[in-house]
């Protein structure tokens, strides 16, 4: 038998989907199995996971552009997955090459993956930690190494906060990263909602539920008490494919998710 790629676990999570892989599928990557195509596939019979998955990376770019322009140079992306496609590294570093970026995810093959694409890029590493210990996360040593916590950074939770369970407080969980980085610092948050599409949503939720990451919907209500402490720029909290949005096609995925960024207002 063929040995799996360097970036394989050995834990057996290659026969079942894992998120980071399938976010990598639909994100046109090559970093995933049959098992993620098959499922990816499947979901897609039913519901338009890619085209969602896509609305949130262009989301998530637009934020990263902004946060340059508006002289942000560092950036920790919590629960980053495979740094696929259009990526903040990318993103950051063609505006600016002294940009400098940390991903943070907790799966071991994600991670190793992760380290092998990055080698070469002395400005983004990736970190291996659970983004809810906060701790753990702004002690680890790539982010020592590249970050400086004392500046402004821009914070990005960018479709993680719905993989954090009810009883994790996650509201809270930002409340400590905001209270940790300085002020004049950046977040930028996508949150799944089913305000607009319930039953679409729904069944996503119901999908995630057969991998390794279940999901949380939540209302905008719910995610406005995230942004506590942060000065949100225009357009404020709105479905994600509005926020300074680039004319992407109308589809019923483009509102399944609310964004917005926002800057830690002193004392915030």
């Amino acid at each position: 038998m063929q040995n799996p790629p360097r970036w394989v676990s050995t834990n057996g999570d290659v026969e079942r989907p894992n998120v980071a892989r399938l976010y990598d599928y639909y994100l046109g990557g090559a970093h995933n199995f049959a098992v993620d195509r098959e499922f990816a596939d499947r979901s897609m019979s039913e519901i338009p996971t890619a085209a969602m998955v896509q609305h949130t990376r262009s989301f998530l770019r637009r934020a990263v552009r902004l946060c340059v322009a508006h002289g942000i140079r560092q950036f920790l992306d919590l629960g980053s997955g495979i740094p696929t496609a259009g990526n903040v590294h990318e993103v950051a570093q063609q505006a600016d090459p002294t940009c400098r970026v940390v991903y943070v995810d907790n799966e071991p093959a994600t991670v190793a993956h992760s380290r092998t694409m990055l080698r070469d890029n002395e400005g983004a590493a990736i970190a291996q930690a659970d983004i809810r210990d906060v701790a753990a996360v702004l002690d680890a040593p790539e982010v020592r190494a590249l970050l400086d916590l004392t500046r402004p950074v821009a914070v990005l939770m960018v479709a993680i906060l719905p993989y954090v369970a009810d009883e994790d407080r996650p509201a809270e969980l930002v409340g400590r990263y905001r209270d940790a980085i300085a002020e004049g610092s950046y977040l930028v948050v996508s949150h799944l909602t089913a305000d607009e599409q319930p039953e679409l949503v729904r069944k996503l939720v119901g999908v995630a539920a057969e991998t390794d990451s279940p999901i949380v919907a939540r209302t905008k209500a719910d995610v406005e008490t995230m942004l506590d402490g942060f000065d949100l720029l225009d357009p404020g909290l709105v479905l994600a494919t509005r926020w300074r949005g680039e004319g992407e096609p109308a589809t019923s995925a483009e509102a399944v998710a609310y964004g917005a960024v926002g800057v830690k207002r002193p004392n915030g």
